[in-house]
């Protein structure tokens, strides 16, 4: 049965270090699908029949294709009986523009979440949102790795340690010693109300955050702050990440050697799987663009001499 097969490869997957939490996901929603109609093996006519059925845009489906492509190849290894289906689906690769913060509107932010109302549930409400949202500015860290956040990911000296985020990676992360010196204060209010957790950001339940309940607040954040754009995707907690890579790389110097060095620390700190991640923070604002330009004159006219 395909099921079986399904727990076989996502358990031989995840052996070599891959989450695959949507690809199990996709994976076992085809199975059922194939189990529906008594078929044993991959068939290209009922991978094409199910996918409209599993997913209404195209992004969603190339998704769901890719994933049961990689696991048909994985079958078909063992047995030619499988198809694998065609990848020809167009999947549209644009990313969304992200929105790079001043420092003055990042400070209303933060400002603006010190001015929450507190609700009676959630005495913390002020602080957890200030220490939060300033943690992922200062820092860069997913929102999922910040509210993913325990005690004892606390080191000595002044550094945070990042469990098994998106590609199941840890790494460490070193904090300014303002950041330092925020954290003291805010773990002194936060044992306050919620020393039972060993979350360091605690819901109310004393349980780690909802990510939706983290992004509405943003959101409403953002609005009292005034950050309110005349565009159809309005400012995101993640473009906290993309606006500190972006600080960062503007930071860096102009010789090739010193771009090198940032880059592949950036992309470190960062827990980039691969570089070319970080290089697409290039492109994020005018700013940076002039810089590139002129730099890439430079190198030209040293190329021409």
């Amino acid at each position: 049965m395909l099921s079986a097969d399904v727990n076989r490869y996502i358990s031989l997957r995840r052996a070599l270090g891959y989450k695959l939490v949507r690809a199990e996901r996709h994976l076992i929603a085809f199975a059922r699908f194939a189990a529906e109609r008594n078929e044993s093996h991959i068939r290209t006519a009922t991978a094409l029949t199910w996918l409209p059925t599993a997913a209404k845009s195209p992004n969603a489906m190339a998704h769901r294709l890719m994933d049961l492509i990689q696991f048909a190849r994985f079958l078909r290894a063992e047995d030619p009986r499988h198809d694998i289906p065609p990848a020809n689906i167009k999947r549209n690769t644009n990313r969304p523009v992200p929105y790079i913060y001043t420092a003055d509107e990042i400070a209303r932010i933060l400002n603006a979440a010190g001015n929450l109302r507190h609700q009676r549930p959630n005495p913390l409400r002020r602080e957890l949102y200030v220490m939060l949202f300033g943690l992922i500015a200062a820092t860069g860290m997913r929102v999922s790795e910040a509210i993913a956040l325990r005690l004892d990911d606390m080191l000595p000296d002044g550094v945070l340690r990042i469990r098994e985020t998106k590609f199941r990676k840890s790494r460490l992360v070193p904090l300014h010693p303002t950041v330092v010196e925020a954290l003291k204060c805010y773990i002194g209010a936060r044992y306050q109300f919620a020393g039972e957790s060993d979350w360091l950001f605690p819901s109310v339940e004393h349980r780690q955050m909802c990510l939706r309940m983290v992004n509405y607040t943003f959101r409403c954040v953002t609005r009292r702050a005034g950050i309110v754009l005349e565009r159809t995707q309005q400012p995101r907690i993640h473009d906290l990440r993309h606006t500190f890579a972006t600080r960062v790389l503007e930071q860096c110097g102009a010789s090739r050697g010193e771009v090198a060095r940032h880059f592949v620390a950036l992309s470190t700190y960062l827990g980039h799987v691969s570089i070319h991640n970080t290089y697409w923070y290039l492109q994020a604002t005018p700013e940076m663009m002039v810089d590139i330009a002129a730099a890439a004159e430079t190198v030209f006219r040293e190329d021409a001499a």
